[in-house]
């Protein structure tokens, strides 16, 4: 069956278009009538339709005709006509100019199904399509990771996949919410999309158009039906990234189509059914966002059916050496023959480090390195200068204690430690460690002999 596929009959003869309507019904389509057809473009200012039944031969604008004017308006929905025998060579040419297929009269409800089901197939193809080329250009990459705590995400996942359950997915900026995601969706078995949309990156009148659609003519500049992400997800996966940031107006309305099942495009009077998965994130402690009126109770519980927390990468300290190997393998193909290993500093300094940007901002950073390294072991003199400074210091900090206040001896380790990273940064190039620290050559030398550091003279 059909259930709840939109489709428009456009027939001048009553009794022809009763039957349509009738063989329709049974398929368990949705079905709207026009008598002509520009009755039909009439009704699509208004009415989101899936699928264009029209008679070939009709007085006032025929079914050719029709076709050319709903594809001047940007529908690209298909179009089925309906002819009787002595016009199949006028069908035929219909097809050359865009429409799908043709049926002949009298009407077969099984050949009326089969030519329905194909059009709906190829539609939903195109659509897929559409969505997966501006997709494809992401890199999502793979889970890695062995810490327990990574351990129960996997758990969970496994767990909760096959459910219809919604989930909330809770965790810092870069910790891979999305990643846990599309995961879920992966293991969940459903036949559409996965679809995610960023409610922080879009205005709160935009957001509503992406989310439920719209049809021509709603707002100023709308001037083709447009399908909404919902729709988009039908029989899939709504990815809701940052939920916390959305307008609470927009909440209420969000709430409704979780609660029905239903969407109603913008302009349009006509719900349409939609059987979506949803999977929410936020990087904000969520009950925080509730009692401050950012994120409404109700839309909380609602998707909060199954919570996943992410650790943060300073959380998982063991794993960072695992993702810099990963990243290496998917970099390396980029440079110049690639990095295969990091040295024992390099590791160390990035275990050390606490990645404020977690995976992402680590992912980021190795790519740089892999490139700098042109194909060489990869070394601390790869690492961006706020990491390497980061380090020393730290060290200051964890050294420093109540019974370790000594003023000066403070800053001593902690020049020690400046001087020596300014200068693996800077290759051994003395004269660019001494611009790196932002003081004169004279200076960088007399503190070197201070300290007794021996700087090599090229790395």
């Amino acid at each position: 069956m059909l259930n709840g596929t939109r489709v428009l009959v456009a027939d001048d003869e009553p009794n022809a278009r009763r039957v349509l309507e009738i063989l329709l019904r049974k398929l368990g389509c949705e079905v709207f009538s026009a008598a002509d057809g520009q009755a039909a473009l009439a009704l699509l200012q208004t009415t989101a339709i899936e699928l264009l039944v029209t008679d070939l031969n009709m007085p006032k604008m025929n079914g050719l005709e029709l076709l050319a004017a709903i594809r001047q308006d940007g529908h690209n929905f298909p179009v089925i006509m309906v002819t009787a025998y002595g016009t199949v060579e006028n069908a035929v040419e219909a097809m050359k100019q865009g429409a799908f297929d043709f049926i002949i009269r009298p009407l077969d409800i099984e050949q009326v199904e089969l030519v329905i089901r194909r059009a709906l197939g190829v539609r939903k193809i195109h659509q897929e399509n559409t969505f997966l080329r501006d997709e494809m250009n992401k890199n999502w990459g793979e889970f890695v990771g062995q810490c327990s705590a990574m351990q129960k995400v996997y758990d969970l996942i496994s767990q909760v996949g096959p459910s219809k359950a919604s989930i909330f997915v809770i965790g810092e900026t870069g910790t891979g919410k999305e990643l846990v995601a599309r995961a879920i969706h992966a293991h969940s078995g459903r036949s559409g999309l996965f679809v995610p949309i960023n409610c922080a990156a879009i205005p709160a009148d935009i957001l509503e158009s992406e989310l439920f659609g719209y049809v021509r003519g709603a707002f100023t500049g709308a001037h083709k039906d447009r399908v909404g992400k919902f729709e988009l997800a039908h029989e899939g996966t709504l990815f809701l990234d940052e939920i916390t940031e959305m307008n609470p107006a927009l909440q209420a309305k969000l709430l409704r189509v979780l609660q029905e099942n239903r969407v109603d495009r913008l302009g349009s009077n006509n719900s349409i059914e939609v059987d979506v998965r949803i999977i929410a994130a936020t990087n904000r402690n969520p009950m925080e966002a509730v009692r401050a009126g950012r994120l409404r109770e109700d839309l909380y519980y609602r998707i909060n059916v199954v919570g996943i927390q992410l650790p943060p990468l300073r959380e998982r300290r063991d794993d960072i050496p695992l993702l810099a190997q990963f990243f290496i393998k998917k970099y390396r193909h980029a440079s110049l023959g690639g990095s295969t290993h990091l040295s024992a500093e390099f590791t160390q300094v990035i275990k050390d480090y606490d990645w404020p940007g977690n995976v992402r901002e680590l992912e980021n950073m190795m790519e740089r390195a892999v490139v700098l390294s042109q194909g060489l072991q990869v070394d601390v003199k790869h690492l961006p200068q706020e990491i390497l400074f980061s380090q020393s210091i730290d060290v200051i900090e964890s050294s420093v204690s109540l019974e370790n206040m000594d003023l000066e001896a403070n800053v001593a380790k902690l020049e020690m430690n400046l001087l020596s990273k300014a200068i693996t940064v800077a290759g051994g190039n003395k004269a660019k460690a001494a611009r790196l620290l932002n003081i004169s050559e004279r200076t960088f030398w007399y503190k070197l002999k201070k300290y007794q550091i021996v700087a090599p003279e090229k790395l």
